[in-house]
């Protein structure tokens, strides 16, 4: 869901973000707003919580790819250039940890449906992961 947000930071106009960190922006959105509703249906119906319990000061920030609060404030203080280098930055590092993530399930998993789900999460996010390093190299 962090992944949304941040897509729906660089889609503000007042933003001023690129064309290439808007497509992907967009890209981004596609891919995963589907992704959460199938997993928030695979939780519910195996009668698990849908959301994380963040009371007792479980901050999910300690999460491998997920952004603080004082990070995702930043990110939408910042503006044009230095919004998309922040930008790619961040959204580079939360695909490493969704890929992470993927490829545990991927070593350990039982569910053909959920092992399908990892792969597809591995590739689609790999290969944004090689097109944010281009446009941050470029």
């Amino acid at each position: 869901e962090q992944a949304i947000e941040m897509a729906d930071i660089a889609l503000d106009p007042n933003i001023g973000a690129s064309q290439e960190v808007q497509d992907l922006a967009n890209r981004v959105k596609d891919a995963q707003d589907p992704e959460i509703e199938l997993m928030t249906e695979w939780l519910t119906a195996w009668g698990q919580p849908v959301l994380m319990d963040t009371s007792g000061g479980h901050d999910m920030s300690s999460m491998e790819g997920v952004m603080s609060v004082e990070e995702m404030d930043a990110l939408g203080a910042a503006t044009g250039a230095e919004f998309d280098a922040m930008w790619l930055e961040m959204m580079i590092r939360h695909h490493e940890g969704a890929v992470a993530m993927a490829e545990t399930v991927r070593a350990s998993g039982s569910k053909a449906d959920v092992l399908g789900l990892a792969e597809q999460v591995i590739t689609t996010q790999q290969g944004e992961i090689e097109e944010m390093q281009a446009l941050l190299d470029a």
